[in-house]
């Protein structure tokens, strides 16, 4: 078996010991298809390929399908057992958009993070606050508490960016307003003591110094 198989199965187990049988399943059903597309690439350059039953077999087989999936359900009946499949609602399921990139079935979910989840709910995996049997989002790994946080904010976007240049525009009025007019507190005369300091400042020691008079009554 060539290394791309050994490299999808280790996936694949990872995702089962996690819970993520579809997330596994979709994985083992897109490298089938482009093993059967380029057999040389997906054995890593060694032209052997991989054979269709290897891959079903990395997928842990109940595949069947030889092809990525491309679309989703159609008839009500299909939506109905791909809701069932991923644990939806009817009215809760989507399938996501088909780009050609092998989505198939998988449900197109909310792009809400696991920060923006109910922190005091008892999930039965807290640190990823969710739920067994909860299918993932497509793009899982973008909404991690680490990563992405759709967390909703006290106030709107728009009411805090006008907060912000409203503030800066008034303080930037203000300086130039004190530019233009300067104030300052009104300052006196420095007292100092023994005369103002006479003697110090080269008085005559044997002439009677000036008074000084800081005050008026």
């Amino acid at each position: 078996m060539g290394g791309g198989v050994l490299c999808i199965k280790h996936a694949v187990a990872t995702c089962s010991r996690n819970g993520d049988r579809h997330m596994a399943e979709h994985m083992a059903t897109n490298y089938l298809s482009f093993a059967q597309q380029s057999p040389s690439r997906a054995n890593g350059g060694g032209g052997n390929g991989v054979s269709p039953g290897a891959a079903r077999e990395a997928g842990g087989g109940g595949l069947g399908l030889g092809v990525a999936p491309r679309g989703g359900p159609g008839r009500p009946e299909e939506r109905a057992a791909a809701a069932q499949k991923y644990n939806l609602r009817v009215e809760d399921y989507e399938p996501l958009p088909d780009d050609g990139l092998g989505y198939g079935d998988y449900p197109k979910l909310p792009d809400r993070s696991q920060q923006d989840r109910d922190p005091y709910y008892s999930w039965d995996q807290s640190d990823l606050r969710r739920n067994h049997g909860e299918p993932l989002h497509w793009d899982f790994d973008m909404y991690l508490r680490t990563r992405v946080d759709t967390t909703p904010t006290m106030l709107p976007w728009h009411t805090m960016r006008n907060c912000l240049l409203g503030f800066v525009g008034f303080m930037l009025f203000m300086f130039g307003l004190g530019e233009m007019y300067p104030s300052y507190q009104p300052v006196g005369p420095k007292q100092y003591p023994y005369n103002n300091l006479y003697l110090e400042s080269g008085g005559d020691p044997n002439q009677e110094p000036p008074k000084v008079t800081h005050y008026e009554i």
